[in-house]
């Protein structure tokens, strides 16, 4: 089957799915953009602030999970099964500092006990707690 630029455009990035690869792909592509906001105010909390690692990815974590929180339920996941919204946020929220508990014990392993560099650290954290993140928010919200 062809498919036109502006469908595949269409299909990858405007219309509501419950195709799980397609959700897949606007969770990393979201993720992609979280992880920029993440990964730069952490940085920049370092580098510009002095600020300890433990203490900025903390905060860009939290920064971050409110950018993901809109760009998920607007665009990656069809209707979530809660119809409260306060409660829909706070499992979301329960979920993200779920996260940031694996990503502070992630970084403080890789940084403190095997001295990898607290920007590859960064980085390997924010994939395997983007892991969790997609499975945890699929089944909590959308049953699936």
């Amino acid at each position: 089957m062809d498919y036109s630029k502006s469908e595949i455009i269409e299909l990858l990035f405007k219309r509501k799915t419950d195709n799980i690869y397609l959700q897949m792909f606007r969770y990393c592509f979201v993720g992609g953009i979280s992880f920029l906001i993440d990964f730069f105010i952490y940085i920049g909390l370092i580098e510009i602030f002095n600020v300890n690692y433990l203490i900025s990815a903390a905060i860009a974590f939290a920064i971050s999970v409110m950018a993901n929180y809109y760009l998920s339920t607007s665009w990656v996941f069809n209707q979530s099964n809660i119809e409260n919204r306060v409660i829909e946020f706070n499992l979301f929220i329960l979920i993200s500092i779920m996260g940031l508990v694996f990503t502070e014990i992630l970084l403080f392993i890789f940084i403190d006990w095997l001295s990898i560099g607290y920007i590859i650290s960064k980085i390997i954290a924010s994939l395997l707690v983007m892991l969790w993140n997609f499975s945890a928010r699929r089944v909590m919200f959308y049953g699936t």
